[in-house]
């Protein structure tokens, strides 16, 4: 779904659905000043964009404290099968495609370091990898947010009308004495 298709009050309700997300419809209509069933179709409407629930839970909660960003260089004809080997890798949490020198960046966890010594051995013997490079996240300094960015758009599609101004009529000159 592209921005443009969202509106204002679609905006609102993904603002007060990251501040609050276990809120009823009940309480999200109350809040945004919408009706319950206005807010569940929109919310309906709006599945496509809201991410999956895994993004929330800490895999640190599931032993795996360590987080690490491995780089890739990949055979470019060999992309799908690539994809589809490190999606059996359970500790490969998200992949992106990157432009630049590298190709990849994999995010994986890991229990400790042994762990991810053996899941980056895993990436590297995957069909098209030519050459990894792994960074370890040390502490995260800024968590995924996008209520910044929610607030922006919003700004920037809700700015004040102009007032129009209003038309200059003849110039009074100052009373004579």
């Amino acid at each position: 779904m592209p921005s443009d298709a969202l509106d204002e009050l679609d905006i609102r309700l993904l603002r007060a659905l990251t501040e609050e997300p276990r809120a009823t419809a009940v309480a999200l209509a109350e809040r945004v000043g919408l009706s319950r069933n206005t807010v569940q179709a929109r919310l309906a409407k709006l599945e496509a964009v809201l991410a999956s629930f895994e993004n929330r839970i800490d895999p640190a909660v599931l032993g795996y404290p360590l987080t690490a960003f491995i780089t890739v260089q990949a055979t470019q004809r060999l992309l799908d099968q690539l994809a589809s080997a490190l999606r059996t890798i359970p500790e490969v949490v998200e992949v992106v495609g990157v432009a630049g020198e590298t190709d990849l960046h994999v995010r994986v966890v890991a229990t400790d370091t042994d762990d991810l010594y053996r899941i980056a051995g895993q990436i590297l013997d995957a069909p098209g990898v030519e050459r990894t490079s792994t960074a370890l996240a040390m502490r995260r300094l800024v968590d995924f947010r996008l209520t910044p960015l929610l607030e922006k758009v919003l700004s920037e599609r809700v700015r004040p009308a102009r007032r129009p101004t209003a038309p200059a009529g003849p110039a009074r000159s100052a009373p004579a004495r």
